[in-house]
């Protein structure tokens, strides 16, 4: 019998090919037809300490991983005592038995049968997918197509090597877990490659940033695909010359958008003012990690919602957004970009490590983006600042024979510096009509999510919501999840039918940013909340025994 939900574990330390282990096993489930979730576990370590990937499979749409794991593969001592109380009833046990002398469940000797070939601390790592291969009932034959679709090089030695563990493992837990295909195979992809595909596709032509966990992977991303995107993706010296370079890049016709963490969005902050001032439409992807200052780097977190709301000091248009999926990513991507540009405004995209680098599959209509496309000036007489009704200019760039000035000082329509007390009353004017005009907007798009329908109300937003829909999915409660996606402006309006609800609020944070701002904006009091800062996300089956408490 085939089956539905499967979660398969594998850890050991930095460098010996954990990473590649799980996501091996992800792509072939996916090309099975199969969802598939994939969240990487890991310290801020090049080598050493506990890695671990976790990968759950099921026949129908999934999106979280799970902990209790159907088949577990310790490389070393430290994975088998971590996950031991993570295998699921009946599930099972590999260790690699030459570091763990007594073991629960199936030892075998891996580094025994690495030694007998070349680079044998980077090859163990095979270990993972051989023994996958026999506890899903895949011949030797499969297990080999398998390890060359996967692993590729070096294939005279990893299928012997892995031909060895698959020998050990099927003797003793062949096919227990069968798994039945998809009715296709499945595209898989990462919330970071979805948020720099979605700005890719509104027309996006400039990408800057330092690298930082967990935002990192979007600069790689963009730049090994430069050619087929067209996107121009530049690692400057620091945060500080990424933003200022990106307000040049901007304010001379480029479309631009800079991605970093908590700590370099801290030094963005002086020019995302100075974007405030001068109108310069801009982009930028804060993934937060867990913690302030370095935090711990590569861990989750919601703590940077407050920080977001309100980069940069002074009055002006801010817009800011936070996917609850994978897929959302994509798209959202897209209409901050676009939104960016029509009201020449500074926009964020907050998202979170879980949601960065976890892995599912999707589809995704490619067609399901906004073009980043602003109001250009038609004729002569061109002023930068024209103090038009809904507060937005007309851009024009260079080449032109007219006079393009933009700049950080208080000005007049022409972008002269002035400190006149009527016209620096005048531009504050026309900035709050843009606030306005930004506010007026949203409320003609679609700016939350709702999902099923129960007397419980549950309120989260950003990557949790994943783990959220999980919970319900896996458990018998029946509640409505609402999903703000806008945080800034927030979209009050779409949830006044909530303020007697009682909602549970979900978050990951330990002050509850998240409910006291659905407090404070839209006079919606929790009945109760559920909050995880750990630097792990919500674990679906954790989760959902929270929520069955806090509704009794």
């Amino acid at each position: 019998m085939s089956r539905d939900r499967f979660t398969y574990i594998v850890g050991g330390k930095a460098g010996e090919g954990i990473k590649k282990a799980g996501s091996s096993a992800a792509n072939f489930f996916a090309s099975m037809g199969r969802h598939v979730f994939q969240m990487d576990d890991y310290p801020s370590l090049i080598r050493g300490g506990h890695n671990f990937v976790a990968v759950t499979t099921a026949t129908r749409e999934i999106t979280s991983h799970f902990m209790k794991a159907d088949l577990v593969v310790g490389l070393d001592k430290r994975s088998h005592e971590t996950h031991r109380d993570h295998v699921a009833e009946g599930g099972v046990v590999v260790y690699n038995s030459d570091v763990v002398e007594s073991g629960q469940g199936i030892g075998v000797a891996m580094s025994t049968e690495a030694q007998k070939y070349p680079n044998p601390g980077l090859r163990i790592g095979v270990s993972g997918a051989a023994a996958l291969s026999a506890v899903i009932g895949l011949s030797a034959d499969e297990m080999a197509a398998f390890i060359t679709r996967e692993y590729k090089r070096d294939l005279e030695n990893n299928i012997p090597f892995a031909t060895d563990i698959y020998r050990a493992v099927a003797e003793k837990a062949g096919g227990k877990f069968p798994l039945g295909d998809g009715d296709r195979e499945r595209a898989m992809m990462t919330g970071n490659q979805a948020i720099a595909l979605g700005v890719a596709a509104a027309g996006l032509d400039v990408y800057l940033a330092y690298p930082m966990t967990p935002a990192t992977t979007i600069l790689h991303y963009l730049a090994a695909h430069d050619q087929e995107l067209g996107v121009v993706t530049m690692q400057p010296e620091s945060e500080i010359a990424v933003i200022n370079i990106a307000l040049g890049s901007a304010a001379a016709g480029a479309r631009t958008a800079v991605g970093t963490s908590g700590g370099g969005f801290a030094l963005m902050e002086e020019a995302i003012s100075l974007a405030g001032m001068a109108e310069v439409p801009i982009l930028a992807i804060l993934s937060a990690r867990s913690g302030p200052s370095t935090g711990v780097p590569t861990y989750t977190e919601q703590g940077d919602l407050r920080f977001a709301l309100s980069p940069g000091h002074g009055e002006f248009a801010r817009i800011v957004a936070s996917p609850g999926t994978v897929r959302e990513a994509y798209g959202l991507a897209a209409e901050l970009l676009e939104l960016a540009w029509r009201f020449q405004s500074p926009a964020v995209l907050l998202t979170e490590k879980h949601l960065s680098e976890s892995r599912m599959t999707l589809d995704l209509d490619v067609e399901d983006a906004a073009w980043a496309e602003p109001a250009m000036h038609d004729g002569g007489g061109y002023k930068r600042y024209a103090d038009m009704e809904d507060g937005v200019s007309p851009l024009l760039f260079p080449p032109s024979d007219e006079l393009i000035q933009w700049t950080s000082y208080e000005h007049d329509e022409l972008g002269i510096t002035t400190e006149d007390a009527a016209a620096i009353a005048r531009m504050h004017d026309k900035r709050q009509r843009k606030t306005e005009t930004v506010l007026e907007h949203l409320r003609t798009m679609k700016t939350v999510n709702r999902f099923g329908q129960g007397k419980a109300t549950i309120f989260t937003y950003g990557s949790t919501t994943m783990s959220v829909l999980e919970a319900l999915r896996v458990s018998d409660i029946e509640a409505t999840v609402v999903q703000p996606v806008y945080l800034k402006p927030f979209p009050v309006w779409e949830l006044e039918e909530y303020r007697d609800a009682n909602p549970i609020v979900i978050e990951q944070s330990a002050a509850g940013q998240f409910e006291s701002l659905l407090a404070e904006k839209a006079r919606i009091d929790a009945g109760a909340h559920i909050r995880r800062y750990d630097g792990r996300p919500f674990e679906p089956e954790e989760l959902a025994r929270e929520i069955e408490r806090v509704a009794q």
